[in-house]
C-alpha cells in the first residue's frame, strides 16, 4: 500500500476535497470511460444540452472532460490544476478506497460513485489494451501473453491490488454509508442504461425533472454517451491524448463477456473460484453471462 500510495504524492499531501465533490472510482478497464462520459453530459446539461453540435463529448475524449485525481504528478503537487476546476467537481480515481485520502473517506457532502465489472472481462480488456498502447510506442507485445497476465491476475499482482478486495472495499463502504457511496455495475448499466442514468444523476444531485424526462433527456444522454455514438467522434477516430495515445485505444466492444472469446474454460474456473472465496459472505457477485456479441 505505501508503494501505491507513493503514486500519488499530491493527493496525499495537497488535495483538499470540496463538500460538493464527485468521485468516480474504479478499476482500470471497468467501464470508466463510460462512467466519465454519463456523469459529465448529466451534470452539465444545462449547459450542454445532448443535442448541442459543439457538446463537449463531440470534441473531447471523456477523460479530457472529467480529469483524474492527481494526473499532475509530483512535480505539481503545490499546484493541484483541480483547484482551478469549478464546483461541482467530476474528479476520477483508480485507487482503492483504503488508499484514497482520509480527507475524501471521511469528509462531509463530497461522494463517490464506483463502477464495478467482471474481472474475467476486465482482465481480457486491461490485457488487450496493454497490447495496444505498448505497440504505439515500438514496444514488444509478443511475450506478453494472456497466460502470463492470467496468472499475475490470479495472484492479484495488478498496480492497483487485487480485483476483488478493490471492488469488496468500495462494496462495504456502499453498504455502510449508501449516501456517500453508490456501487454500480457495469453489466446492469449495459442492460438497463437508462434505469442507470436516473439513479447516478439522483445520486449527484441532480435528479432528472418530471419536464426533463418527458422531453426525453434521460434517453438523449444515453445515446450521446453509447458507445456506438462516441465512437463515431471524429476526436475519437483521429485524435491523441497528451501522452500520444490514440483516443480510439479506450474503446473496444463494451460488451458482457467477451472473456469466453479468449480464456479456456480451466482459466474461467479458476479465476471464478478465486474471486467467489474472496467475496463469500460479502453479498458482492462479480458472476456475468458468457455469451458475448
Amino acid at each position: 500500500e505505501e508503494a501505491l500510495t507513493g503514486y500519488f504524492p499530491a493527493i496525499h499531501a495537497h488535495f483538499v476535497p470540496r463538500p460538493d465533490d464527485i468521485f468516480l472510482a474504479s478499476f482500470p478497464k471497468s467501464g470508466t470511460t463510460w462512467l466519465k462520459a454519463l456523469s459529465f453530459a448529466t451534470l452539465n446539461r444545462a449547459a450542454h444540452r445532448p443535442s448541442d453540435a459543439d457538446h463537449p463529448l463531440r470534441r473531447r475524449n471523456p477523460h479530457d472532460c472529467v480529469r483524474f485525481l492527481g494526473a499532475s504528478g509530483a512535480d505539481e503537487a503545490k499546484d493541484e490544476p483541480a483547484a482551478v476546476l469549478r464546483s461541482p467537481r467530476v474528479l476520477a480515481t483508480h485507487l482503492p478506497y483504503s488508499l484514497l485520502p482520509e480527507r475524501i473517506r471521511e469528509g462531509e457532502g463530497s461522494r463517490i460513485v464506483y463502477i464495478c465489472r467482471n474481472p474475467k472481462d476486465v482482465l481480457v480488456s486491461g490485457w488487450l489494451f496493454t497490447k495496444k498502447t505498448s505497440a504505439m510506442f515500438g514496444l514488444d507485445v509478443q511475450s506478453y501473453t494472456l497466460q502470463e497476465v492470467f496468472d499475475l491476475f490470479c495472484e492479484g499482482r495488478c498496480i492497483n491490488g487485487p480485483h476483488w478486495q478493490h471492488a469488496l472495499e468500495y462494496w462495504e463502504e456502499s453498504l455502510r454509508r449508501p449516501g456517500k457511496v453508490l456501487f454500480l455495475m457495469y453489466e446492469e448499466m449495459l442492460r438497463e442504461p437508462a434505469s442507470s442514468l436516473r439513479k447516478l444523476a439522483e445520486f449527484m444531485g441532480c435528479a432528472f425533472s418530471e419536464e426533463e424526462e418527458d422531453g426525453g433527456l434521460v434517453d438523449a444522454i444515453v445515446e450521446l454517451c453509447s458507445l456506438g455514438e462516441l465512437k463515431s467522434m471524429d476526436v475519437i477516430k483521429n485524435g491523441s491524448n497528451h501522452l500520444g495515445v490514440k483516443n480510439e485505444t479506450y474503446f473496444r466492444k463494451g460488451v458482457i463477456g467477451d472473456w469466453s472469446n479468449h480464456l479456456t474454460p480451466e482459466m474461467a474456473e479458476k479465476l471464478d473460484k478465486i474471486v467467489g472465496d474472496a467475496l463469500q459472505g460479502s453479498g458482492l457477485d462479480l458472476s456475468s453471462p458468457t455469451v458475448s456479441n
